[in-house]
């Protein structure tokens, strides 16, 4: 029987690892305040038009903020992802070539200008509908 290695079985419907159901359930439970903020005042009002999960594992990854109808990642990166770089590009791309787009944003550009973030998000999101 051949083995199908797509994480993605059906638009918005994904295989990921199995141990990462436990670590996505306690990321929800204690956001950072960064994504406390973007999902309280933007992202969890469906007032961008379209629904988006927290924490949600895909593949070998937790995406930080998911729309499974655009296939869109938002990710809120600490300062410890400066020095990641290449480990976040090679994220990027294994989504990238299962038809995920990434956006990312700093902590500090959440917190300290949500409005900016926000309309960003608006203009990635139109973009994305476009694309797909």
């Amino acid at each position: 029987m051949k083995q199908d290695n797509n994480p993605i079985t059906q638009r918005g419907h994904n295989k990921y690892l199995l141990e990462l159901r436990e670590l996505s359930r306690t990321n929800r439970k204690n956001p950072t305040p960064s994504e406390s903020l973007l999902w309280n005042l933007v992202l969890n009002k469906k007032t961008l038009g379209y629904k988006f999960l927290r924490q949600k594992p895909i593949d070998q990854f937790i995406l930080d903020f998911y729309c499974p109808k655009l296939l869109l990642d938002i990710e809120i990166d600490g300062g410890y992802h400066s020095s990641q770089a290449n480990r976040d590009r090679g994220r990027d791309q294994i989504l990238s070539n299962i038809g995920i787009k990434t956006i990312r944003y700093t902590n500090e550009a959440v917190i300290n200008s949500l409005h900016s973030v926000a309309e960003d998000i608006k203009q990635q999101i139109v973009s994305r509908h476009d694309e797909i």
